[in-house]
């Protein structure tokens, strides 16, 4: 996958797909662990092999994963991954009042996701000490006009490229996120 490899969705279908708290999941174990049978799936995400597929499939119908048939050693083996870096999608891409809402629900679903990862690790009394040294929370208010949002955006996408997709060896799996809109204090 290329650094340009993010898929803007603008079909309410492919949405929807996304709309599912283990259908996230699964995507973010794929793109955690790489490619993996359904089982190795549900195992990472504490669900049964029969959800786990189903889920799974609803994901490759709407070409958000692919089948990996290099990976298996059999016939009866399919192992699935990631279609594209990540995705992304803005309510303006849809014109019916349906696919904004999607989109919307979509976006609020993610961000839901990004709080429960935070509020796991704050709660976590096992952390290794680097770790707590090493983890930061940031925010900034700015002036900004809606193109100098969109080239922050780059910048900051351009430092995850930086940091994404190194080996895994003596590393461990870290979530990042950022957001940027207009607000009020």
């Amino acid at each position: 996958m290329t650094s340009d490899d993010i898929r803007t969705i603008t079909d309410a279908e492919v949405l929807k797909a996304l709309a599912s708290p283990i259908r996230t999941r699964l995507l973010d174990s794929l793109k955690v662990h790489g490619p993996a049978t359904a089982s190795t799936l549900a195992q990472l995400t504490q669900t049964a092999v029969g959800s786990a597929s189903h889920h799974l499939r609803v994901l490759a119908e709407a070409g958000l994963i692919v089948e990996v048939p290099e990976r298996a050693r059999d016939g009866r083996e399919r192992w699935w991954g990631l279609a594209n870096r990540g995705v992304q999608w803005s309510s303006q891409d849809f014109t019916e009042p349906s696919g904004q809402l999607i989109a919307d629900a979509a976006s609020r679903l993610a961000f839901q996701r990004q709080i429960e990862h935070t509020l796991r690790w704050l709660d976590d009394p096992d952390a290794e000490p680097e770790w707590r040294a090493s983890a930061f929370a940031t925010q900034a208010w700015m002036w900004l006009t809606p193109d100098e949002l969109s080239s922050l955006q780059r910048e900051v996408l351009e430092v995850f490229d930086r940091f994404a997709g190194r080996e895994h060896e003596g590393r461990a799996p870290v979530l990042c996120f950022a957001k940027g809109f207009p607000s009020q204090p």
